[in-house]
């Protein structure tokens, strides 16, 4: 497909795989399109609320496998991995907040706070379109702008 203008993948990924994932009793949790030296890679995150078996990943990327050559929405050779977004989910989503408020969570920020941190753990109290509170253990809230954070992730040993 030489010199087919490409949208954007994660969003065309997305929009094929999400009612294959669900078919197979699934949620699909995020879609990435990520290079690692020099090797780029495509990264479904499945998951379910009893947890995502070998055989999950297995039946997704079966599944998934023959759409994605007819699709063709990536130029050049990928690695496809499909996986559980793991116990320390990072929440992107919208709906990965809605789903996790009151949930501990540890955020790493893009540069320090003004107080020379650079990570926090707290509780996830609300979230916005562009920013999340975080109560921290000493009952201190702060508001945080998404885009200044590396990650929000879930914290799984305070769960």
């Amino acid at each position: 497909m030489a010199g087919k203008k490409k949208g954007n993948t994660v969003s065309e990924v997305t929009e094929l795989v999400r009612p294959i994932v669900e078919g197979l009793g699934l949620t699909l949790w995020d879609v990435r399109y990520e290079k690692e030296g020099a090797l780029w890679y495509l990264r479904i995150f499945i998951d379910k609320d009893e947890g995502v078996s070998i055989e999950d990943c297995e039946a997704v990327t079966h599944a998934v496998d023959a759409p994605l050559d007819e699709l063709d929405p990536i130029e050049g050779s990928y690695t496809l991995e499909v996986s559980s977004p793991g116990i320390e989910r990072e929440l992107v989503q919208d709906w990965h907040f809605d789903r996790f408020l009151g949930a501990p969570v540890m955020v790493k920020f893009i540069r320090p706070l003004p107080d020379g941190r650079r990570e926090l753990k707290g509780t996830l109290v609300s979230h916005e379109k562009d920013e999340v509170e975080i109560t921290e253990e000493n009952g201190n809230t702060l508001s945080l702008k998404k885009k200044d954070t590396v990650y929000i992730k879930l914290d799984d040993f305070n769960l």
